[in-house]
């Protein structure tokens, strides 16, 4: 049955896909893009969907153009319901390009932001600074230390590098996650093709080599892109770059609530399927016959 008593069909059905973790939780992790909600949209947010959000992220360089005042307050709201909140990569890339890394990460963590994502997906650096920068991060005694490997534009992609050896180091060096570039769209960096469609063999290639696949999140913005990992990796994948409307979707997918998953569920798991007889159908107080 249900987890929580106090979801509406507590006690009255199963989730087919019933291994689903709970926050908090270490794997399954489910990662928001905000590219600039308000406060009152933030507060139905979390006030619905909480319970199935991890970390939110105000991507890109966004959150310097809240008020100040704002921006506090929509840390504080989000903190206040369980979900890390960080600012994107490519702003503490801009930080370190402008030689201000140390008064970004003070002023982060001034404004209560509970996590930091490190990453290079536009400018290069080299793996000395990355490691330290995460270690930096670390020292400043942020709750979540993220890194992100991949480059944004499949020009900037390094010949020969190993994505898998980056997120060894990564997590060598302090990161509790790597995000593994996915971008909004989901379409022609990494694991993706032009179309959004995974490649196969680069998803194999890093999959093969990955020490351990809960420590990684998958920047996964489509939904057939939802659906592929989950089938592949199970429920409790870490996914990321999900749109803040379609969060209520993703749980839904994750636990066997939409017609993929489920259809997935009753062709796997089920050797046999017990329906109501018909003749059973409309007994009880709710039924069809109690209707006419």
């Amino acid at each position: 049955m249900l987890h929580d008593e106090n979801k509406a069909w507590f006690d009255i059905v199963e989730f087919p896909m019933a291994d689903r973790t709970q926050k908090p939780r270490n794997r399954g992790l489910t990662m928001v893009i905000d590219k600039g909600i308000g406060l009152a949209t933030t507060r139905d947010l979390m006030e619905l969907a909480a319970d199935y959000i991890d970390h939110l992220k105000l991507t890109f360089g966004t959150s310097a153009l809240y008020h100040k005042r704002l921006l506090r307050q929509k840390i504080d709201l989000v903190k206040s319901y369980g979900v890390h909140i960080f600012p994107g990569g490519t702003f503490l890339e801009l930080a370190l390009l402008q030689k201000r890394l140390v008064e970004y990460l003070d002023y982060a963590r001034e404004l209560g932001f509970t996590g930091i994502e490190v990453s290079d997906g536009t400018i290069p650096i080299d793996l000395k600074t990355r490691d330290a920068i995460i270690r930096m991060a670390r020292a400043y005694g942020f709750e979540l230390v993220v890194s992100e490997v991949g480059k944004k534009d499949p020009r900037d992609t390094v010949p020969g590098m190993k994505l898998w050896e980056q997120v060894a180091r990564d997590l060598d060096s302090g990161s509790d996650l790597v995000i593994v570039e996915g971008r909004e769209s989901g379409e022609g960096v990494v694991i993706y093709d032009e179309r959004g469609n995974i490649l196969e063999s680069e998803l194999e290639e890093m999959v093969t080599h990955l020490e351990d696949p809960t420590r990684v999140l998958w920047e996964a913005p489509k939904k057939r892109q939802q659906l592929e990992l989950i089938i592949r990796f199970g429920v409790n994948v870490n996914l990321g770059n999900v749109q803040p409307e379609d969060i209520l979707a993703l749980e839904a997918l994750r636990v066997g609530l939409r017609g993929d998953t489920l259809r997935h569920y009753y062709l796997n798991a089920c050797n046999e399927v017990e329906m109501l007889p018909p003749t059973t159908l409309g007994q009880g107080g709710g039924g069809v016959d109690a209707a006419h």
